[in-house]
């Protein structure tokens, strides 16, 4: 199954700021990926996880599954010459489907962490990103993530933010929604003080369902890396979707795919054509 490509353009406001924090060598990749893929063990259709809630990386849009990532992995799919059958699953559903073998690939900005290393291989990384807080417009008491200490704070269940918060903000109540949209509307709706997640799904949000209600608040925390995960014993496939993927970045594919839902292309372009392996 091919995935529909989306070509409308997201206004050039979502961009990440400038400057975004590199995650250091060892969080900013898989543990596979040099010297050339063996195509004779590579398969002719694979089965690729995603969460549709991931505005504007991946979601539903008259009954077609569009979006940055879903654009980036037909890319791929393209260059290494497989087709895609997706499977659509909640966020904290992917990893384990990976393990068990339900999923062989999975896009839906996915951080890449030593943690979830140690379960799935992941490609060099796709897109750099960070954390974003985001308060009701009318809070004047947070502004910044030292504000949010002893606070109840709306986020993704099986995130990173989630962790982050758990392990960084004293006295914090992570409070984990399987939606996103539920995690925006607990702080429209007073039931948590704040929401902490990735900073491009935060800023979309606000920028359209939540411009009247949620604002952004204080630095962007935790730079990131989103990497492609794939199961186990796959060494062959992230091999030659790292070779693609550094290809369609140094072929401008991937600038046209970014400037498409985004804008422009990301002034973290040659950072992240740094970091490919292939």
């Amino acid at each position: 199954m091919k995935l529909t490509k989306k070509t409308a353009a997201v206004a050039s406001a979502l961009l990440l700021a400038g400057g975004l924090a590199a995650c250091s060598s060892d969080e900013g990749g898989g543990d596979n990926g040099g010297g050339d893929a063996d195509a004779s063990n590579l398969e002719d259709t694979y089965v690729v996880a995603t969460d549709t809630s991931f505005v504007p990386f991946e979601f539903e849009e008259d009954g077609e599954y569009v979006g940055f990532d879903i654009d980036i992995v037909n890319a791929i799919a393209d260059r290494v010459g497989f087709e895609i059958d997706l499977e659509t699953t909640n966020f904290d559903g992917i990893i384990p489907g990976l393990q068990t073998g339900t999923f062989d690939i999975a896009i839906a900005g996915i951080t890449i962490t030593e943690e979830r290393k140690g379960a799935v291989d992941f490609t060099s990384p796709y897109y750099k990103s960070g954390l974003r807080i985001g308060v009701p417009i009318d809070n004047t008491d947070i502004n910044g993530v030292e504000d949010l200490e002893g606070l109840d704070i709306a986020t993704r269940l099986g995130s990173t933010s989630a962790d982050y918060i758990s392990e960084n903000i004293e006295g914090a109540t992570p409070n984990t929604y399987e939606q996103l949209d539920q995690a925006y509307l607990s702080v429209e709706g007073g039931g948590s003080d704040a929401v902490l997640y990735d900073a491009p799904n935060v800023e979309y949000y606000i920028l359209t369902q939540g411009e009247d209600s949620l604002k952004t608040v204080g630095e962007l925390l935790e730079g990131q890396d989103y990497g492609l995960a794939v199961s186990k014993g796959n060494e062959d496939l992230v091999t030659a979707m790292n070779e693609a993927l550094a290809e369609i970045i140094d072929d401008g594919t991937y600038a046209e795919i970014y400037s498409d839902w985004f804008g422009s292309e990301p002034e973290w372009l040659d950072e992240l054509a740094e970091s490919q392996v292939g």
